[in-house]
């Protein structure tokens, strides 16, 4: 598959100081990366880099092929407010098209016809006409992926989408995603959910302070990084 991301000895940060560095990796077309890591660890600061939002301090990130920040669908952390948004499902999914609009004050049919098609792709298409605040989190989590397909087809970066869901709502969510990244679309997703990405992942990017760690699920689940989290994992649910 060929490469659309390559990170080499970059570092991130502010003004005041080095979040994390040393970080190596790269995304191929149909990868499925996890980025792992403890709070402060520099996670954030990474999406942000990978959005184009924040350069990094030194090294280097790199987009391949023509693949482009613009290629990536985002789909954020939740904030209260914006569960309690007064829109319906449509109009939500519908404005991820907004940056193919260009200089049209208005949808047009090609954009609605990608509305229409993700919202089935997704199965959220019986409750386009429903108002997004009186829906369940899952079905929230849904429009919002739909959103950010519409915005994006390439690749999707997911910040801890499953976070405030119940179980089955967070199993039904994480298998949505695995048929779309089955489906040739690359996916990033930061987590804090261990046994999810090693059920789902092609490839792990744990970021530490301690130690740094890029490779394949199977390398991750023998290294030493991978071993003391999974260990961890063990004992906070034990």
């Amino acid at each position: 598959m060929s490469e659309q991301i390559i990170c080499s000895e970059a570092a991130l940060g502010y003004e005041d100081g080095i979040v994390t560095e040393g970080l190596n990796f790269s995304v191929s077309q149909g990868d499925y990366l996890c980025i792992l890591g403890e709070n402060g660890s520099g996670k954030s600061t990474l999406i942000k880099a990978l959005l184009g939002l924040k350069p990094q301090v030194s090294g280097e990130i790199r987009f391949c092929g023509g693949f482009s920040a613009k290629d990536i669908g985002y789909l954020p952390q939740q904030t209260p407010v914006q569960r309690d948004f007064p829109a319906s499902v449509r109009e939500i999914v519908l404005s991820g098209c907004l940056s193919k609009t260009g200089f049209f004050p208005f949808y047009r049919s090609s954009e609605k016809k990608i509305a229409e098609d993700t919202m089935k792709q997704l199965g959220i298409d019986d409750i386009e006409k429903r108002c997004y605040r009186e829906l369940s989190g899952g079905q929230q989590q849904r429009v919002l992926l739909a959103r950010a397909l519409c915005a994006a087809s390439k690749m999707l970066l997911l910040d801890e989408p499953v976070t405030g869901l119940d179980p089955i709502a967070q199993t039904e969510l994480y298998e949505l995603i695995a048929k779309l990244n089955s489906r040739g679309i690359t996916i990033i997703m930061v987590s804090h959910d261990i046994s999810s990405a090693v059920k789902y992942a092609s490839h792990i990017l744990h970021i530490s302070k301690k130690q740094l760690f890029f490779g394949t699920k199977a390398d991750y689940i023998e290294s030493s990084a991978g071993r003391r989290f999974l260990i961890n994992e063990e004992g906070n649910n034990g």
